[in-house]
């Protein structure tokens, strides 16, 4: 494993030689700055939208007038680069973190309006650490703290050495596992890393992309027989789309691997934006196995994941799902989940199914239907075509619903919902027996209340977690 204070080998990497920039500031009060070329990458990372919008502006007049409309363009994108990297500099200046005396994450920015947050530690749910493209150019990181709550309960740190980065993350984790600050970044064992040719083949072989892909074809031999090789072009534009969707997935988790550390696992993945990404023990709020139909033949599965506020952009809206691993065998993706999810046993789960009323309401996937529990979990699954299974501990269940549906109460069924955060994974027992649904979600209830009475995985390095 390379050395974490050596950052410019990621430069070697990109062939651009040992650029180290200096440490980053601190003043008398132990405050810090981010790193001071900050402004400058945020600069070089506007130039691509800064040549985009010269050519859509200035694009007639480049083919009609030449060197001159060249020249023009080319001042407009160092005008751009040099508001943006100005307003970032003013960023910079404004931008200040540090730990306070009783132990939690401050930050204090903002040019126009002034900002400040307080993040507690005890609530925090996943420390990450990405390298976007322009950033690696200059061997640096952003951090991204996520704590459980709502607002302003993240916070993004750019830009920092790599080496500084992995000490902040380091630091945040040990504070919030009750250790002290000179606990130092935790060892770590490599558990399973995803082969580029199973990730490539399962993006290709998910339900989605098969059918979108087979319809494709479909599409394109109905326009071949009526408008001839006029079709290519049909076939280019439905057939783009499943592509692009795969290119851009297998950029995002090319070199998937996972680790094992004191800290939690630790996520590593990514081709133009690499992201480190840490999830501590206790704070998974809730885990689907995804099976895609194609998939069955080699024993893949995925395995998605709901953690506290990682699944919300900004604006508190849905981002991208979340996941702990993109595409493994079963028996590698529950040791995984039996990591995070301690005495985690799918095997002796008692089903409790649908009853064979409910083939009316959902005819393909009515046999699939089900709900499980014991001691310490909540189990559903779902999906004829692509087979779903979700768990969520009992003390992570935010609140319970049982719906029924105009058919539903026609054939006296009913759906339970055991809420999560917000997330890809939802775990629901559909179109169970009425009475049956209302008993499992007033049992679910009381196992939520009495399971958070007793949980101790705040402190987990505390605790013997």
């Amino acid at each position: 494993m390379s050395d974490p204070q050596r950052p410019s080998a990621i430069g070697d990497d990109l062939g651009l030689g040992a650029f180290v920039p200096p440490d980053a500031t601190s003043d008398e009060q132990g405050r810090r700055h981010a790193h001071p070329v900050t402004p400058i990458v945020h600069g070089v990372a506007a130039l691509p939208f800064g040549i985009a919008f010269a050519f859509v502006s200035l694009g007639g007049v480049l083919a009609s007038i030449g060197i001159g409309a060249f020249l023009g363009a080319v001042l407009v994108v160092v005008i751009i680069g040099l508001l943006v990297t100005g307003w970032s500099y003013l960023a910079w200046r404004n931008l200040w973190y540090w730990f306070d005396d009783d132990g939690d994450f401050r930050v204090d920015s903002g040019v126009v309006t002034r900002r400040q947050r307080r993040l507690q530690l005890s609530r925090l749910q996943a420390v990450d650490v990405a390298q976007p493209l322009f950033a690696r150019l200059f061997a640096m990181a952003e951090v991204t703290i996520e704590v459980a709550g709502t607002g302003d309960s993240r916070v993004r740190l750019r830009y920092l050495t790599l080496g500084d980065a992995r000490a902040l993350r380091s630091e945040v984790l040990a504070r919030a596992a009750g250790l002290g600050e000179e606990a130092g970044e935790a060892p770590e064992a490599p558990i399973v890393q995803v082969p580029h040719r199973d990730l490539a083949v399962s993006l290709l072989a998910r339900s989605v992309t098969a059918g979108l892909l087979l319809l494709t074809v479909v599409i394109f031999l109905f326009t071949w027989r009526i408008e001839g090789w006029g079709g290519l072009g049909v076939m280019a534009l439905t057939g783009g789309i499943p592509i692009l969707v795969v290119v851009t997935e297998f950029i995002r988790y090319f070199g998937f691997r996972v680790s094992e550390s004191p800290d939690g696992l630790r996520l590593r993945f990514g081709l133009a934006r690499t992201e480190t990404r840490t999830v501590p023990p206790g704070r998974v709020q809730a885990i689907e196995f995804v099976e895609p139909l194609l998939w069955r033949r080699w024993g893949w599965v995925r395995v998605r994941v709901n953690i506290a506020g990682v699944n919300r952009d900004e604006s508190g809206g849905s981002r991208q799902e979340t996941l702990l691993i993109p595409v493994a065998p079963r028996e590698v993706a529950v040791d995984l989940v039996q990591r995070v999810l301690p005495g985690l046993d799918l095997e002796s789960l008692q089903w409790h199914e649908a009853p064979p009323r409910a083939r009316w309401r959902a005819p393909v996937q009515w046999r699939r239907l089900a709900v499980a529990w014991d001691g310490t979990i909540l189990a559903s699954r779902r999906g004829r075509i692509t087979r779903r299974l979700a768990v969520m501990p009992h003390a992570r269940t935010q609140s319970v619903r049982v719906t029924q549906g105009p058919w539903e109460r026609a054939l006296d069924l009913a759906s339970m919902h055991a809420d999560s955060t917000p997330g890809p994974v939802r775990v629901a027992a559909l179109h169970l027996d009425a009475v049956f649904a209302r008993s499992v979600a007033d049992d679910q209830a009381a196992r939520a209340r009495l399971a958070r009475g007793t949980d101790t995985s705040t402190r987990w390095a505390q605790s013997g977690e």
